[in-house]
């Protein structure tokens, strides 16, 4: 690592595995980062190509540096190809305009030391005539395959450096011209007050100043740690006998499953992840997932009002994804305007011209022509995979947001039957 007097100003990270089944971009920032490359790129075959190939793990080490991207990149044929990616640095003033604009909100510099780009920093920073995210054309390709736009590998250049946005912005900050180090500094320094003002400060600290300074307190004890897995009840094998109306294994099956989600909702609570309330019948599906007898499956399956096959097809789905894979597997919805034409768009770019399958739509479910495979959009954007089995639509695997790899997560029995009733070609 290149070392300069204001900090680290070169980072390098090691190459990522392949992305197969996820997204590039998890976070809003990472996104904006692919919009600036996806809307201006005159050739969409190049941004296929160099997805197939961050994809793949094609993509090196990445150096991190003011102005500067750079990695090399191995092309279908194993031809290795330096790709750099440029971005304006911004000047003196901006850094200025930046740095004080954040230590005047404790909430960004709160954000930054998180690793998150909160939008009101964003925007915060553009009405001090500062932009951080890059806009469409910023993103300048060089690549010694000579190619006069975006190719595949600069492409899949930017592809890859989404991800590392998404885990650090901090990278962000470091291509617009300051390391973390010189960042950081910079802002407790701005946040500080001089010995003169400290002397004839009264005694005790003000609110409003000890909020603001935030970035320069202790930092909070760290979170306990999450036990490696749920506590086991208690037996209620005893010699005395159960209550009137008590079942002992019932309470048994769930006490232990109450345990399962008392540890999944700490997970959660430390990951600072959501707390999503169940219905009934959402849960009935949870705890049929944990298992339980005979007994308690027929108890189940009447509670959910699916009956045993269908609790079955549910349980799959809730493994698959939870309460969200549920809402799929259940809720036929008709895509609308944007909404539609998002999907249309995602499906056209997924595959290369001629390779994409015949797909037949009938409200947001695509299934694949002669071939028992489907493909359904949830709500959020996301595609979800689907094979037909003994006459049935069963969930075949987690969601991704983009359609070829869900599809591509399907393996179809052979004498697996078509989808009848998908009439409409797409």
């Amino acid at each position: 690592m290149t070392r300069h007097e204001d900090g680290d100003m070169e980072r390098t990270f090691a190459a990522l595995p392949p992305a197969h089944g996820k997204s590039f971009a998890q976070t809003w920032w990472g996104q904006a980062w692919l919009t600036a490359l996806e809307g201006t790129a005159l050739d969409t075959a190049q941004l296929k190509a160099g997805r197939r190939l961050a994809r793949a793990g094609a993509v090196g080490a990445v150096s991190v540096r003011p102005g500067r991207l750079t990695a090399v990149v191995l092309d279908r044929d194993r031809t290795a190809h330096r790709a750099d990616v440029l971005l304006e640095e911004l000047s003196p003033e901006q850094w200025d305009r930046f740095l004080d604009m954040t230590v005047e909100r404790a909430g960004h510099v709160a954000a930054l030391l998180d690793r998150e780009m909160p939008p009101h920093l964003v925007e915060d920073a553009a009405d001090a005539g500062v932009e951080l995210l890059p806009g469409l054309g910023d993103l300048e390709p060089e690549c010694d395959c000579e190619a006069w736009d975006h190719c595949g590998h600069t492409a899949a250049l930017c592809y890859q450096v989404a991800r590392l946005l998404d885990q650090d912005p901090f990278v962000l900050l470091l291509m617009r011209g300051r390391a973390e180090g010189s960042v950081l500094d910079d802002l407790q320094s701005r946040s500080g007050t001089s010995a003169a003002e400290a002397a004839s400060a009264p005694e005790g600290v003000d609110a409003a100043e000890a909020y603001a300074a935030g970035d320069i307190l202790p930092p909070l004890p760290p979170l306990p740690e999450l036990p490696v897995e749920p506590g086991v009840p208690p037996s209620l094998d005893t010699e005395t006998p159960p209550a009137p109306g008590i079942d002992p294994a019932a309470l048994e099956f769930l006490a232990a499953r109450t345990a399962v989600q008392a540890h999944g909702l700490l997970r959660g609570a430390l990951q600072a992840g959501p707390h999503v309330e169940l219905t009934s019948a959402q849960d009935a599906v949870r705890l049929a997932a944990g298992v339980p007898g005979p007994e308690m499956t027929d108890r189940l399956a009447a509670g959910s009002g699916r009956g045993r096959e269908g609790l079955a097809t549910a349980v799959r789905a809730w493994r698959h994804g939870g309460t969200e894979a549920l809402s799929v597997l259940d809720e036929e919805w008709q895509p609308q305007d944007e909404t539609l034409a998002r999907a249309r768009a995602a499906l056209d770019s997924a595959w290369d011209a001629g390779e994409r399958p015949e797909l037949r739509v009938r409200a947001n479910r695509w299934t694949v022509a002669g071939a028992p495979v489907q493909l359904r959009l949830g709500r959020d954007g996301r595609w979800w995979p689907y094979r037909k089995e003994r006459g049935r639509w069963q969930p075949a695997g987690g969601a991704a947001q983009d359609p070829a790899t869900a599809l591509a997560s399907v393996t179809a029995p052979a004498s697996a039957e078509p989808a009848p009733g998908e009439e409409n070609s797409l």
